[in-house]
């Protein structure tokens, strides 16, 4: 058997195809959408995914501002952060963060579903939200994907 005819081969930068992918969030469940996003941003939906490499899409999230969160979520969940001082630690709800910045709660969503590295800070500069259905992306003519059709 030949063995040097089956290397496996791995994507680096200059052999990844990126494409440009717009999904409406209209009406969808936040953590549902959060992960497909994910996944898309990440590279896993491709045949040449490779762990190490930013090898995903860029993503265009519109109508944010219409998300839904199952449950009682949307007034019993909390989004802690803190100051750095003492008593400083703040709470927000993900109804008072929707009315004071709509695009966060998507953004929160997904950078939690990133890797932890500098890898993830990579993926997450490829993610664009907008509150509402325009956006600045129509040069690159992205291609409306269905969540559903995500696997």
């Amino acid at each position: 058997m030949d063995t040097l005819s089956y290397k496996t081969v791995s994507a680096n930068k200059a052999t990844v195809q990126k494409e440009w992918i717009l999904i409406d969030a209209q009406d969808e469940v936040l953590g549902r959408l959060a992960s497909k996003v994910a996944m898309v941003l990440r590279g896993k939906t491709k045949p040449s995914f490779t762990p190490h490499v930013d090898c995903g899409d860029n993503v265009i999230v519109i109508n944010a501002s219409q998300v839904k969160l199952t449950g009682n979520k949307m007034t019993e969940k909390q989004y802690v952060s803190h100051s750095g001082y003492p008593g400083g630690q703040k709470m927000i709800t993900p109804e008072q963060l929707l009315a004071k910045k709509p695009i966060a709660v998507v953004e929160k969503a997904v950078r939690g579903m990133l890797p932890k590295n500098r890898l993830g800070r990579e993926l997450f500069r490829n993610l664009y939200v907008y509150e509402g259905a325009e956006h600045a992306q129509e040069a690159q003519k992205p291609k409306k994907v269905d969540l559903n059709s995500i696997k």
